[in-house]
């Protein structure tokens, strides 16, 4: 005997999840509903078998082939148009023309015993066998009622509870004789139903019904597609789950990491591949799908996840189901009874209520309260750039495709025949990434300079030597599951704003452009890299009176790159140096700030024991400079930031200064006293850059450990500012204890609020109004200045959904208080 698996339905009550995938293709259990359907009509022996496909019919074609690896045989009937119940199977009417046939639903889940029902049929001599179930509530379903013998004396399509004379209902389960096609008309819509089996009736032919006992689900509604699976989890339909019972209840299937430390509370089931790190929580009625990624703090409980979904740290899932090809972002919450669709971004800290629809590739912004179903409209702004290039997790946002997209699109705005530098840190991710933004760079007629392995500042001088740009792949600072890809421009500084806009349009039509054959960029690896780079800077930087001073400097290189460069410069420098954490760590491409804490606490136990004059740590790419001064004190980025400042407007007594309009004024302050002068910048960093190379700057800095040293380039480069630092010291003849006992100390304070997309104009307004007839400075946001000299500034976030404020005053609780008026101000615009 034959079956027909219908598999035509749209699903709409499904929707969202049915809005890019097929009904039968909804995941029970990690596999679809239809190959339950099928491995069970295989368990009865009816391997041959014929799918009748509407909606979406490639996708169940696709997946399902020609039924070889279930061992089954399947053909396929495409309904150009919906024909019904009846008119679908009449559509495969030349393959079952020849003996009876069962026709079954491709999108309910059931165990019953299709043999008991075959022979009844045959028992019967019946032309058609209606299989039926008893329900608590039938109101869904065709009641039918039968007599003592199974002869079928009544049907009722969906009634009301005024019309319920049975809870015996229609599993839309049949064994039919091939005469049934007599009744159905083709090419016109028909059901069973509706249509044929009360003319079958009318006539007295045998229409039997078989009431089947086991488990049976019409998995029509998201709230019986949840149950679903809570039912296969407890045992309650017999089908098969692939994988391993680790515990009872806890299904892991083949290739899952799943940590120790991981709280598991069954049933729940992990699919193939799937990473659960130490610190989640998955509770019962869980169904994680293939490729999952869940991290640390995460909290799962009956939630349903599809394929390919990153679950973000200290996010919490209750109930609901989420497409495949997500990425929820950390902390994000998804309330009970709430559908996610496939591909889609849920950001940081966002709250999606419970029953909300979210429709397929939709952005929830971060910090977003959703209460309404999200259908056409995006609640979120996509930015690529954010302030260190192109930034996000490895393999879930920066993804190779992305990689090779971008390097196309920023090909594309370069001329054919370009020269662009690439370079990376010493982590495997970004080894890979380079390699796909190369090939997409040659695709598009442009030669290639690859550095490999060099600290971000020798990637920046490179890229000023001849290159129309460049790109930097690196492991996001503190950040070590996350990588930034970051955009040069001609002079080795990052892509202005203008750049930046550009290289979004493009990337955003996918207009990239291709080369011919005989255009193919080329690839060249330059040679003498290093050595290029000290000498350069040797000449530029002022090294007299290094060999005479006799300091002692200890470097802590933290296992980066800057290790590379710093054997042949303090060989060449002649300073009596320590050098530690020397060698690359690939598997510490970054460190968080309480691994750079430890590190700066070591570095000044080395500095204090053995009598050097002051110590410095650099980051892992060798772009940023810690300072630690000669008694083993660690000096904070901001106070570093004032004393560099004071050596070298000392040494100056002229000139002008960079510095972002976030710095303490008491940096103006220190300029002054020594003849130079503040210019304020923007927050950007290739503001502070700009200025950083025009003529008359003689410094700049941005009090996170980045220091400009324009006599040698216009961008942030540790190397640099230790080398300049050695030789002030030298020559002034001071300590840096010395040094900050002298500068006032500042009470500058930060905090961040969280501000919807939608509101971030209304925001700046507002701090505009309440500014009233005080001094208000625009260079970057909005920086209000009080009559006594305190000040407050508001900027938004140009990459996420987030305002930042700074206050200072002449102390803390000054400060802190200017914070709270003006956060007040920021939050009652955002409601």
């Amino acid at each position: 005997m034959k079956a027909v698996v219908m598999a035509g339905g749209e699903g709409t009550r499904l929707r969202p999840m049915t809005s890019s995938m097929p009904k039968p293709l909804l995941p029970v259990a990690n596999r679809p509903i239809m190959e339950h359907v099928l491995r069970l009509l295989k368990r009865h022996g009816l391997t041959e078998t014929v799918v009748t496909v509407q909606f979406l019919a490639s996708l169940v074609k696709n997946y399902f082939g020609d039924g070889e690896e279930l061992g089954m045989e399947l053909t396929y009937a495409n309904e150009e148009k919906p024909l019904g119940t009846a008119g679908s199977v009449k559509n495969a009417e030349e393959a079952l023309k020849d003996d009876a046939f069962l026709v079954i639903s491709g999108d309910a889940l059931t165990d019953f015993d299709l043999t008991e029902l075959i022979n009844f049929h045959k028992e019967k001599g019946a032309l058609v066998t209606v299989c039926l179930t008893r329900v608590p509530n039938p109101l869904e379903f065709g009641i039918t009622i039968v007599d003592e013998e199974g002869k079928v004396e009544r049907f009722l399509e969906k009634p009301t509870w005024g019309q319920v004379f049975s809870d015996t209902v229609n599993t839309g389960i049949y064994v039919m004789e091939p005469e049934v096609f007599d009744y159905v008309q083709p090419d016109v819509p028909v059901d069973w139903s509706g249509d044929v089996f009360p003319q079958l009736m009318k006539e007295g032919k045998p229409i039997y019904g078989f009431v089947a006992e086991g488990y049976w689900e019409d998995v029509g509604t998201h709230e019986s597609y949840v149950k679903a699976q809570a039912d296969v989890l407890e045992g309650k339909v017999n089908v098969d789950i692939d994988g391993f019972e680790i515990s009872p209840g806890v299904w892991v299937a083949e290739g899952a990491e799943v940590h120790p430390d991981a709280v598991l509370r069954g049933p729940l089931y992990i699919g193939d591949y799937a990473k659960v790190e130490a610190g989640a929580e998955i509770r019962e009625h869980t169904v994680i799908g293939s490729n999952v990624v869940v991290k640390t703090g995460a909290f799962l409980h009956k939630a349903v996840v599809h394929d390919n979904v990153y679950v973000g740290q200290h996010s919490n899932l209750r109930g609901c189901v989420v497409g495949k090809n997500t990425d929820i972002m950390r902390a994000a919450r998804i309330e009970d009874g709430a559908v996610i669709g496939d591909e889609c971004l849920i950001g940081e800290e966002s709250i999606v209520q419970g029953n909300v629809r979210v429709y397929p590739f939709k952005t929830i912004e971060a910090g977003a309260f959703v209460n309404t179903s999200v259908i056409w409209e995006s609640r979120g702004q996509a930015h690529l750039f954010g302030a260190r290039g192109v930034s996000g997790i490895l393999n879930v946002e920066i993804t190779p495709e992305l990689a090779v997209r971008l390097a196309g699109a920023y090909a594309t705005t370069l001329k054919k025949g370009s020269t662009v530098t690439t370079a990376r840190d010493h982590s495997r991710g970004a080894r890979a990434l380079k390699r796909a933004v190369i090939s997409a760079l040659q695709a598009s007629a442009i030669d290639v300079r690859d550095l490999e392995n060099v600290p971000l500042p020798v990637a920046r001088q490179q890229t000023a030597r001849g290159s129309a740009g460049g790109i930097m792949i690196r492991t996001s600072p503190g950040v070590p599951d996350s990588v930034d890809i970051m955009f040069f421009d001609g002079q080795g500084g990052d892509l202005s704003q203008g750049g930046q806009r550009k290289l979004d349009r493009v990337f955003a039509r996918q207009e990239y452009r291709r080369a011919f054959p005989g255009e193919i960029g080329d690839l060249h690896f330059p040679a003498s890299v290093f050595d290029s780079y000290t000498g350069s800077l040797l000449r530029n930087v002022d090294t007299t009176g290094i060999a005479e001073s006799g300091l002692k400097v200890v470097v802590d290189a933290s296992n980066g790159s800057a290790g590379l460069v710093l054997p042949s410069l303090l060989g060449k420098l002649g300073v009596d140096s320590l050098t530690i954490n020397p060698g690359l760590d690939e598997s510490r491409p970054t460190e968080t700030s309480e691994m750079r804490r430890k590190g700066l606490v070591r570095l000044g136990e080395i500095v204090a024991s053995s009598g050097a004059a002051f110590g410095v740590r650099f980051d892992p790419v060798g772009e940023r400079l810690s300072l630690v001064d000669e008694k083993g004190r660690i000096i904070e980025d901001d106070r570093a930031l004032l004393v560099m400042l004071d050596l070298v407007a000392a040494e100056r007594r002229s000139g002008r200064v960079a510095l972002p309009v976030t710095t303490t004024r008491i940096a103006e302050q220190v300029a002054a006293y020594h003849g130079t002068q503040v210019e304020w910048t923007t927050t950007s960093p290739d503001d502070l850059t700009r200025v950083g190379r025009e003529e008359g700057t003689i410094f700049g800095g941005d009090g996170k450990g980045g220091f400009i040293v324009p006599e040698f380039s216009g961008v942030y480069d540790g190397t640099a500012a230790f080398v300049r630092l050695i030789g002030l010291v030298a020559r002034t003849q001071l300590t840096l204890s010395q040094i900050d006992a002298r500068i006032p100390r500042a009470h500058v304070l930060k905090r961040d609020l969280a501000t919807p997309w939608a509101v971030k104009g209304l925001v700046m307004r507002r701090v505009v109004e309440a500014a009233g007839d005080r001094f208000v400075d625009t260079t970057d946001g909005v920086r209000v200045v009080e009559t006594d000299g305190r000040w407050v500034m508001v900027l938004p976030d140009p990459a996420e959904a987030v305002t930042h404020l700074w206050a200072e005053g002449p102390d803390d609780a000054s400060a802190q208080a200017l914070l709270d008026e003006w956060s007040a101000v920021v939050d009652s615009a955002g409601r």
